[in-house]
């Protein structure tokens, strides 16, 4: 497959603050990928290196096989939408929608209609006058409408109600399986998108702590619950990413259960519940934290 994204030994410091540390990833083209984390964690900064808008202190970046750096070339096949999306506040949406095409060659004014229409956006109020939910509708529209090569958005999805979340959603399937390019979600919302996700970039503290296709991901750990006596024997020597226990009763999510395992498991009396993204994402970042505190 080509890289659309490849990124080598990348580093961004803010001073002293060492927002991204030493970061490889390889992105594919067309594919859609899941950049996950914590607030903080070095998200927002990646993706601002990524189109150009902050400058490495080391390491490389290239976009579709340049750097994007002040390249005009690159620059124009990539649409960065942001939650905190700025525009003038005496435009209105209208005036957004008629410059885009000066900057996305590929705009589609057609579904750029439908999507006004999707989300009942008013395009003649003023930019000032909005909902945080209008203004968040406008940045998924021209993200969706521009269909830049490379689209990242950086959860502006977050001020949408839960039905208009959804209808991005099922827009942002059905244009990318009749014109496929490559995206990046950020979000927090991970289990509203992970049916979504085809490889899933998860970034803690400025390094990234799992690069894999969403596929394994979703089959990496699984929690294993029942009397606490059997789930101490069967876990021990294990490597354990959480742990709850409720009087008798225990259960802990491991990573990497192989079928024979599961058979022995459940021999064991214990049954196995698959863990979701969202849940393999919170329980991988906290042991990494608690790992940090305990090594520091």
């Amino acid at each position: 497959m080509t890289a659309a994204i490849e990124v080598t030994g990348l580093t961004k410091r803010f001073g002293k603050m060492l927002a991204v540390d030493d970061v490889s990833i390889r992105v594919e083209e067309n594919q859609i990928t899941g950049l996950l984390g914590r607030n903080g964690a070095g998200k927002t900064t990646l993706m601002q290196l990524i189109t150009g808008q902050q400058f490495a202190t080391s390491g490389l970046i290239s976009v579709f096989g340049e750097s994007p750096v002040e390249n005009a070339r690159v620059l124009r096949d990539v649409c960065f939408i942001k939650e905190s999306q700025k525009y003038p506040e005496d435009f209105a949406p209208k005036h957004v929608f008629a410059t885009a095409p000066l900057f996305f060659p590929r705009w589609d004014a057609e579904l750029a209609e439908q999507l006004i229409d999707d989300f009942r956006l008013p395009l003649h109020r003023r930019i000032k006058k909005l909902s945080r939910g209008q203004l968040s509708s406008i940045g998924v529209i021209v993200g969706l409408a521009s269909r830049a090569p490379l689209t990242l958005f950086d959860e502006p999805y977050l001020g949408l109600d839960a039905v208009a979340r959804q209808v991005f959603y099922d827009r942002l399937l059905r244009d990318y399986a009749e014109h496929p390019r490559t995206v990046i979600l950020s979000t927090h919302l991970i289990d509203e998108v992970s049916d979504l996700l085809e490889h899933v970039l998860l970034i803690d503290d400025g390094r990234i702590v799992m690069d894999e296709t969403a596929e394994n991901v979703r089959g990496s750990a699984s929690a294993v619950a029942g009397p606490r006596s059997s789930v101490d024997a069967f876990v021990a020597g294990r490597r354990v990413l959480h742990r709850d226990d409720i009087g008798g009763l225990s259960s802990v999510t491991i990573p990497g259960l192989g079928y024979d395992d599961r058979l022995a498991a459940t021999a064991a009396g214990l049954e196995i519940v698959p863990v979701s993204l969202q849940q393999l994402v919170i329980r991988t970042t906290s042991i990494r934290a608690e790992e940090l505190e305990t090594s520091a």
